[in-house]
């Protein structure tokens, strides 16, 4: 009985940080952002907030969930989200998913989904699909090699470096 008390009150909490994520995505609309909203917890605690702020900051990279794991990091003091739980008003991107994949947060927890997300001119699957099933070499961008001798040279000084943090 107590475990379904708990995954109960565990669900109501995670509903009300959805609720949060939303709320925070429409008042950045009608404060000059985009329709994004996130939000970072860590036991039954809101580490921070984000929302999107692409066109404000101009920085492409300013998207609800990035904006939100930054100030976790800083809150937290330190780089790695584990333990963490990445809420956000819809679902994360592919720059947004490699993120948070990097900072380590357990699980994602998102409300609205890419098909939403389009419906509103934020097309995301375009991305999905370049990275899934398009070959690099069709891409819209060329990404290329260029084979120098010492193009390992950064990652010899940082295995040589002993007080070096891992990440």
């Amino acid at each position: 009985m107590t475990a379904h008390i708990q995954e109960a009150s565990i669900q109501d909490l995670e509903k009300g940080w959805i609720e949060e994520a939303i709320r925070l995505a429409t008042n950045s609309v009608a404060n000059g952002g985009g329709p994004f909203g996130a939000l970072v917890a860590k036991g039954n605690e809101i580490v921070a907030l984000g929302n999107n702020q692409v066109t404000s900051t101009l920085d492409p990279t300013a998207h609800a969930e990035v904006s939100a794991m930054r100030a976790a990091c800083k809150e937290l003091d330190t780089f790695s989200l584990q333990g963490c739980v990445l809420v956000t008003s819809c679902e994360p991107c592919p720059m947004c998913l490699s993120s948070a994949l990097w900072a380590r947060v357990d699980r994602i927890v998102f409300a609205a989904d890419r098909d939403d997300a389009a419906v509103a001119g934020f097309d995301d699957r375009k991305f999905y699909d370049l990275f899934e099933k398009t070959p690099a070499s069709m891409w819209p961008m060329s990404v290329e090699q260029l084979l120098l001798p010492n193009r390992t040279a950064p990652f010899e000084a940082w295995l040589a470096k002993t007080d070096r943090i891992d990440y």
